[in-house]
């Protein structure tokens, strides 16, 4: 982005900040003006635009409320059933465990996308300059077959919307991936095609990066495996005969070429023992590696800071199906430390206060503004405060649950994640995000959210790292085959030397069982007492489980760009996969204190 962009961006970024208010009004009475006389608004509005009527009658929903609204304009039956705008596609949506969610779209939620763009490139410009002239982006961006429903209108994931775009093929130059790399549909032939076009032009790349912090791991362990082959075709300037999608084969012949000087110099840098600072050795003038590493992403931090040697993480927006969120202004801040400021030209916001009683926040997660470590968070459950509260009224250092209003159809739509307010910019607040509501275990009347699992799984890690060894993922599942029913953790670990781990010294694993069980909550703690909840169980898988995990679920229309491996599973066939591979199974000794 040239100067004049990035200043203008900049300046677009401070108006918006400082009139959050305003323009926030502007948002619903702009939606209201337009979609009020539609059918679903028209039950609670009868035709009116008022916003304190909107406010005091229209409820609070989910999906599950407004999916015979969606599912009917997905069969066909006008839009304005819904909203006045016609929907020009719907975006798959839904987390690994759940079921995909069709959202509609529409024209001015594509402007929006643009507006967003242009804010997000001015922070990264700010912070690390005009990278779009100094290189290119290695950006590992995968997509997902896009399903025709009956009406016609065409439903995919956020990602692939974003790459069939005629814009983003204008923009496809500034990117190491061959588009048609990009969109080969088979993820093993695409992995190793972009690979080899960001080592073929390695001395080209400014950023390495993707939607997750997660596919770029699997990258890096998809490169421990294939790095002698790749470096053999750059040798000999030929493509492997198993490449066999034709866009990838002529695509990578038009950049191959007989190259050994390149492929000795590569060869030379992952035939060493160790791994650590790979990123940075390969891609000797990249200045960030651009990925989410926030909420559930954050268990891959450690990992990627070992690979990265010391080039910044950068999580610089956060964005879901339903609505474009918030920017990082500061996006060489700790991983820890990651804040959304939001932007209230997006969507119409709102926020249910949560009540400090229920989840634990781990330290690293919550330290500011005086909230302690031991301090939690839970939905009010009395009359006060119950009531949503707007985007320029939440309160530092309070947790809330994300509503959304959008002109596509979505009004007061529960998008499920919890937010705590960190600070402000200017007059819009600043967020980090805590969880996802519903992510739980139970097996009692105990309730451990993805908050309570993640602080439990980070304090109890820290004891292999004296060993040299790695958490690469983690999944659980509450295991309810017997009486009392107990908490059983899938971990993948890995050696920081690159090794793969076949035993593990046992009394460490049991005390890494303990160490999870003293780090959860109260009420899981009451119940293990009681022994209404058996002993917490971690179970070691063999090294790549989960990546058979991420190709089960993008076998069943996962998008591997947008993938996150699930904090908990109730999926039969992801937990047959998970035991199959277990190499041990410990226990925790005694109830925790």
């Amino acid at each position: 982005m040239a100067r004049s962009g990035y200043e203008a961006g900049m300046k677009m970024m401070e108006e918006l900040t400082t009139n959050a208010e305003q323009i926030q009004e502007q948002v619903l009475e702009e939606i209201l003006g337009r979609n009020a006389g539609t059918e679903y608004l028209r039950r609670f509005l009868r035709g009116e635009t008022d916003t304190k009527l909107f406010k005091a009658n229209v409820p609070i929903v989910t999906y599950e409320d407004i999916k015979p609204y969606i599912d009917r304009i997905a069969n066909g039956e006008p839009s304005d059933i819904l909203l006045d705008e016609p929907v020009i596609q719907f975006y798959r949506s839904g987390t690994s465990g759940g079921q995909p969610k069709l959202i509609p779209t529409t024209a001015e939620l594509a402007n929006k996308g643009a507006i967003f763009d242009t804010l997000l490139q001015s922070v990264m410009t700010k912070h690390f300059g005009d990278l779009d002239h100094a290189g290119k982006r290695m950006e590992l961006m995968f997509t997902k077959p896009v399903i025709e429903t009956p009406s016609g209108l065409q439903a995919a994931s956020v990602t692939t919307s974003i790459f069939k775009k005629s814009g983003f093929r204008t923009i496809s130059k500034l990117y190491t991936s061959p588009i048609e790399t990009i969109f080969c549909s088979d993820t093993k032939q695409s992995m190793y095609c972009q690979l080899l076009a960001g080592l073929i032009r390695r001395d080209e790349v400014v950023t390495v990066g993707s939607t997750f912090a997660s596919t770029v791991l699997r990258s890096i362990k998809f490169l421990e495996d294939y790095w002698q082959e790749l470096c053999s075709n750059i040798k000999i300037g030929q493509i492997s005969d198993w490449i066999i999608d034709s866009g990838c084969r002529n695509a990578a012949s038009l950049i191959l070429k007989h190259n050994p000087d390149l492929a000795y110099s590569i060869e030379n840098i992952c035939s060493c023992k160790s791994w650590e600072g790979i990123i940075r050795k390969l891609w000797p003038k990249a200045k960030y590696i651009s990925a989410i590493n926030t909420g559930v992403m954050s268990q891959y931090t450690a990992e990627l800071e070992f690979y990265g040697g010391g080039l910044p993480l950068v999580s610089g927006f956060y964005a879901c199906s339903e609505a474009i969120c918030g920017i990082n202004l500061e996006p060489l801040s700790k991983s820890s430390d990651v804040s959304y400021t939001f932007l209230p030209n997006m969507a119409y916001f709102e926020f249910l206060p949560m009540k400090k009683d229920c989840v634990t926040i781990s330290q690293d997660q919550a330290q500011f503004d005086g909230l302690s470590r031991h301090e939690s968070i839970e939905k009010k459950t009395n009359n006060e405060d119950t009531e949503p509260v707007d985007l320029v009224n939440v309160k530092p250092g309070q947790c809330y649950e994300l509503l959304v209003t959008t002109s596509a159809g979505l009004y007061r739509y529960r998008v499920g994640d919890i937010l705590m307010v960190s600070g402000f910019h200017n007059n819009t607040p600043q967020f980090r995000f805590v969880e996802r509501q519903n992510v739980i275990l139970s097996i009692h009347a105990d309730k451990t959210s993805e908050a309570d699992l993640s602080k439990a799984v980070t304090e109890a890690k820290a004891l292999l790292d004296p060993l040299g060894i790695f958490l690469t993922g983690y999944t659980s599942y509450g295991d309810t085959s017997s009486i009392p029913g107990h908490y059983v953790l899938f971990w993948e670990l890995k050696g920081k030397e690159g090794n793969n781990i076949k035993e593990v010294d046992p009394k460490i694993m049991v005390e890494c069982c303990s160490k999870m069980e003293e780090s959860l909550n109260y009420t899981y703690k009451m119940y293990r007492k009681e022994n209404e909840i058996a002993a917490l169980e971690i179970r070691v898988v063999k090294q790549g489980t989960f990546d058979a995990l991420m190709d089960y679920y993008v076998s069943k229309g996962a998008s591997l760009s947008q993938f996150k491996a699930p904090s908990c599973t109730k999926s039969m066939e992801a937990l047959k996969i998970l035991d199959s591979r277990v190499i041990g199974k410990f226990f925790s000794p005694k109830t925790p204190i």
